[in-house]
């Protein structure tokens, strides 16, 4: 999907359709936007249902903002002043300071979410689910798929959507999910790229290898002291170089994705591998002199984890912490228990000892929980986990 995020507020508010405008931030307030216009034009009513005839001078600019949020996400003509998601929403004020900021509507992307997956669901049945705004879809058996190559299917599917949505997706049509996900991102937005298996030269290779879904920063960095810089030189390179050089496992992926080789199936149902929360906080926490606080929020995030985990049928048996301190170092510690829960004081009791082992006489401005190895919760697992909350209530004491 384009800009997924942005692109729902543009259906709410398409006055600002064109503009850049960014995603993220604190909670919504439109009740008090409404009151301010109801002050300056008393004359009109003011309501959910005048949402698009609301100023765009009434709407809260990124150069306002004070806070350590990031950016969900950012409209394309955002994009061109450098903002894009992850980024520090003071570090985009200062790219783009006029730009319009919004908060995530969550309820909104769900449901959307839910109902463009739906729609292709009727097209093409065999379909991965990759988070929110992306799937991967095999239509190797779809009647007519393979027409013009797959291009008419894809304009099916994009005509389907915006029919349904109101929004445009990108799409990316290859032999695989490897160069079907690089395909999505040529033609943004609302564009079709079709990558054959004698395109590889000329349309792969010339790509940094960044492009490759599963190149990060430091492997990049890596790749690039070598002299490695697009994914062809990346291919030059033979095999056993990069197995010497980045490991047996992660040495041969790379030649073989530079290969454009890749034989992961369009998986249509897959089980999670953990579940997580974790904040960003308005200012930075001491453990010591900002203890009730932090043990009050690692307290909330252990409840919203275990929530997760039970509103979706899962236990796990690895309990984790994540901590960024204020100089953006990163550390993590987790715990292997015995018996698999979703008990909120279990995994508050494991997360409090994960961070025994960590130094906490910096001060730190993210704090996350996490719950992995899970397993599908049966009827006694969901009981022990209820019994287990009793005696042993949550407490907010770090440690």
């Amino acid at each position: 999907m384009d800009a997924f995020y942005a692109s729902v507020e543009l259906l709410r508010y398409p006055q600002l359709k064109g503009l850049p405008m960014v995603i993220g931030g604190g909670r919504r307030r439109e009740a008090e936007m409404f009151e301010r216009l109801r002050q300056t034009y008393p004359e009109r009513e003011w309501g959910p249902d005048t949402l698009d005839r609301i100023p765009v001078d009434f709407f809260p600019r990124l150069k306002d903002y004070v806070g350590r949020g990031v950016a969900t996400t950012a409209t394309y003509a955002a994009r061109q002043f450098g903002v894009g998601s992850a980024m520090g929403l003071m570090k985009a004020a200062k790219l783009c300071p006029d730009a319009i900021l919004l908060p995530v509507d969550f309820e909104e992307v769900k449901r959307l979410s839910r109902l463009f997956k739906q729609t292709i669901l009727e097209i093409a049945p065999v379909m991965q689910d990759r988070g929110v705004d992306e799937v991967y879809i095999d239509f190797t058996d779809v009647p007519g798929g393979q027409r013009e190559g797959g291009r008419v299917l894809a304009r099916l599917i994009q005509k389907s959507i915006l029919q349904a949505t109101g929004l445009t997706c990108s799409i990316g049509v290859a032999p695989n999910k490897l160069l079907a996900k690089m395909a999505s991102e040529f033609n943004k937005p609302n564009g079709i790229s079709i990558v054959r298996p004698d395109d590889l030269e000329s349309m792969i290779w010339p790509l940094p290898c960044r492009k490759i879904n599963g190149v990060g920063p430091k492997a990049d960095a890596k790749l690039q002291s070598h002299g490695i810089q697009t994914i062809g030189e990346l291919a030059a390179r033979e095999r056993p170089w990069l197995i010497e050089t980045f490991g047996k496992s992660y040495g041969a992926w790379l030649h073989d994705a530079a290969w454009g080789r890749d034989d992961r199936p369009v998986e249509t149902e897959s089980e999670p591998v953990s579940m997580s929360r974790e904040t960003t906080f308005d200012r930075d926490l001491h453990a010591v002199r900002d203890r009730a606080e932090a043990g009050a929020i690692l307290t909330r995030l252990c409840e919203q984890v275990a929530g997760d985990l039970q509103r979706k049928g899962y236990v796990g048996k690895t309990i984790g912490i994540k901590i960024t301190f204020d100089n953006f170092e990163k550390v993590t510690r987790d715990t292997t228990i015995e018996q698999a829960t979703a008990d909120p004081a279990v995994i508050r009791r494991h997360a409090g000892l994960c961070l025994k082992r960590v130094d906490l006489s910096r001060r730190f401005r993210l704090l996350g929980v996490r719950v992995g190895k899970l397993q599908r919760a049966d009827g006694s697992a969901a009981l022990s986990c209820v019994r287990a909350a009793e005696p042993e209530p949550v407490t907010d004491q770090l440690f």
